[in-house]
């Protein structure tokens, strides 16, 4: 038999966990389960990534954050998490995946898969989706994407020392890349799909990638997209039709991240046009009892809900549910049958 909880959160991000504690604070019972571990995402960084925002704006449950700079970076990030999940004691099970959730008459069924392949059941009465998106990165659907020598995900400069490194991508993950890249030794190059690089480039970084294009020390070639990836060369195709090859001993592909919610499928949540959820001023779904907090639900807006706003949509969810739990249990006492008469 599975234990019922008042409240399922998948996702053990910093929304997660603000959910959490925000649940434990208001004596509800719940379970965080999480398929990898504790702020997975943020642990997936790269190696020597700074927040673009100040410690304040990370915090969750009223812990604070201590750094000895202005930004925190990706050490102090998971270190000042982890901690918090000590400290508060949160009922987190790690590398725990939720496969299926499925609508049930007490709420929701959680169909879960541990690391070993092992099978389970979680029940509660209402489930927070705080999963994200940076686990799941927009493939180009190209031969050889999936290759060895090719990442989504960015760590650090110091293997590419000398190497031919071509960079996909124009936003601030591609931006960081070249850079850091570039200043590590490595022979980069650009392959950009628009005529130039995003607006939405940190201010302080765009100027910088710009002047070493500029002056040649990282090649760019914009209007152009890699339609194929081999081992030592890339194909690159220009909006003209023409194509070249590319020296290249590893690519980063960093096109961008969408919320992967295909374990809510069957469901049947309502959605924008724009892809995002349809979801109420609590991040109540369409789905009675399912609430949808962070960037997991915005999955066209993905450049606009952050930690530092998705940390609220934790807490307005749960005041929510506490809520609704509450009028049903004072429901239930209404209706339960009075006593029968002594004698």
């Amino acid at each position: 038999m599975s234990e019922m909880y008042d409240v399922a959160i998948v996702g053990a991000g910093p929304v997660g966990l603000a959910a959490a504690i925000a649940c434990k604070r208001a004596g509800l019972s719940y379970v965080v389960l999480e398929k990898g571990c504790v702020v997975n995402a943020i642990f997936e960084y790269p190696t020597y990534m700074s927040f673009f925002t100040t410690a304040p704006e990370l915090e969750i449950g009223n812990h604070p954050m201590v750094t000895g700079h202005d930004k925190p970076d990706r050490r102090d990030a998971l270190m000042y998490y982890r901690l918090v999940t000590q400290r508060e004691d949160l009922n987190v099970r790690l590398y725990t995946e939720v496969k299926r959730v499925h609508a049930a008459p007490a709420g929701f069924t959680l169909e879960v898969e541990a690391q070993d392949g092992t099978p389970g059941v979680v029940e509660a009465r209402r489930v927070v989706v705080a999963t994200g998106y940076y686990d799941n990165p927009l493939h180009l659907g190209i031969p050889g994407e999936h290759s060895e020598n090719v990442s989504h995900y960015y760590t650090e400069a110091h293997p590419f020392l000398g190497l031919n490194v071509t960079v996909i991508g124009a936003g601030n993950s591609a931006a960081d890349a070249a850079l850091d890249l570039w200043r590590g030794g490595a022979n980069v190059t650009m392959v950009v799909r628009a005529p130039e690089l995003k607006s939405t480039i940190k201010y302080w970084v765009r100027p910088d990638l710009e002047n070493r294009i500029k002056e040649g020390s990282i090649h760019a070639h914009f209007n152009s997209q890699v339609v194929e990836i081999h081992p030592e060369h890339v194909l690159v195709q220009r909006a003209d039709g023409m194509t070249s090859r590319l020296p290249t001993h590893f690519t980063f592909a960093l096109t961008g991240y969408r919320p992967d919610l295909s374990f809510l499928a069957g469901l049947d949540l309502a959605q924008q046009a724009d892809e995002c959820l349809v979801l109420d001023e609590h991040y109540q779904s369409t789905v009675p009892g399912l609430f949808v907090v962070g960037s997991a639900g915005f999955a066209g807006k993905t450049n606009q809900v952050f930690i530092e706003n998705g940390r609220h949509h934790a807490l307005l969810a749960v005041a929510e549910i506490e809520r609704q739990l509450a009028g049903q249990a004072a429901e239930a006492r209404d209706l339960a049958p009075l006593p029968s008469p002594a004698g």
